[in-house]
């Protein structure tokens, strides 16, 4: 099938080009065309966020369309005014970040949506793909992690942990958060689209189970060849802070848990990478192959006061 990825040469991008490609999916990407791209995929160049900018997509129609940078209503719309709707699916990353807080866990595909996320825009798009009858299946990823992640997740805690700094974590350390490997999202997201009851669906997608900020630390330390006991972790108050924001601390804090037994259930679909699996192939993979991004501790004093 024809596809078109608005993005790929980053992260998700990276994993789901492979991914599909794999499975036979003919590929064309849109991006700046500011970092390379395989040499199997078609590339277009151009800027998403003008009418202007796309114009390399006019006359082009494609079977597939994935949209992994789309964050506002706006931006869906736009492409699709160029290309028109995909012949078979429109696929979408979205978030898990668009659920409200909640005493109930995990969260569902069900649950309240908090209107003031900073994601909201991706539920706008989900809501304007069903009101326009557009084929589409949207992912919601709780935190994702692996090779090439430019998000400071798991390599906060390998930054920490390497270079003998304390590690900060919130309280007790025991909330409960959820962490998922890209190449996991790649192969649910290429699965949906050879999936008929996926279509016109919402998926969680992430790991089976949650892990709370002290088991990170620990399957942190582990992943990089240390013992526990060999670390110097220090608590704070979390109080002062937004729990959404992920500045100083790279998790939201508090309890960030979903179900993903829909996704399991309609794809035939569950994930490979267990956390520890996961977080030594990063270090492997990425963390070691480039050590030469520069550290910056100063964010820790925010926390801890240090």
């Amino acid at each position: 099938m024809k596809t078109l990825l608005l993005g790929g040469t980053r992260f998700v991008g990276k994993a789901l080009v492979q991914s599909l490609y794999s499975q036979g999916f003919e590929l064309t990407l849109f991006t700046r065309g500011n970092r390379p791209y395989p040499e199997y995929v078609e590339h277009l160049k151009g800027d998403r966020s003008t009418n202007n900018g796309l114009r390399a997509l006019s006359g082009r129609k494609f079977d597939v369309i994935v949209d992994i940078s789309g964050r506002e209503l706006i931006d869906t719309q736009r492409v699709l005014s160029i290309t028109g709707i995909p012949k078979h699916r429109f696929l979408y990353v979205s978030s898990a970040g668009v659920y409200a807080n909640s005493n109930f866990w995990p969260l569902d595909e069900a649950s309240p949506i908090d209107p003031k996320s900073r994601h909201s825009g991706k539920v706008d798009t989900e809501n304007w793909l069903i009101e326009e009858k557009i084929p589409f299946t949207s992912f919601r990823p709780t935190y994702i992690y692996g090779p090439n992640n430019y998000n400071p997740i798991e390599r906060w805690f390998f930054d920490r942990i390497v270079n003998n700094r304390p590690i900060p974590i919130p309280g007790n350390g025991q909330w409960i958060t959820q962490l998922g490997h890209v190449n996991d999202l790649a192969n649910a997201m290429t699965k949906s689209l050879m999936t008929e009851v996926s279509r016109n669906s919402v998926y969680n997608c992430s790991s089976k189970k949650g892990v709370s900020f002290q088991g990170i630390v620990e399957t942190a330390a582990s992943a990089c060849g240390k013992k526990v006991d060999q670390l110097e972790i220090i608590t704070f108050n979390p109080k002062s802070l937004d729990t959404k924001a992920r500045k100083a601390f790279p998790l939201r804090i508090g309890h960030f848990l979903t179900d993903i037994s829909k996704l399991e259930r309609d794809i035939n679909w569950t994930p490979n990478f267990n956390l520890m699996e996961g977080f030594v192939d990063s270090y492997k993979n990425d963390y070691l192959l480039n050590q030469h991004i520069p550290l910056d501790f100063t964010s820790d004093q925010k926390l801890v006061g240090n």
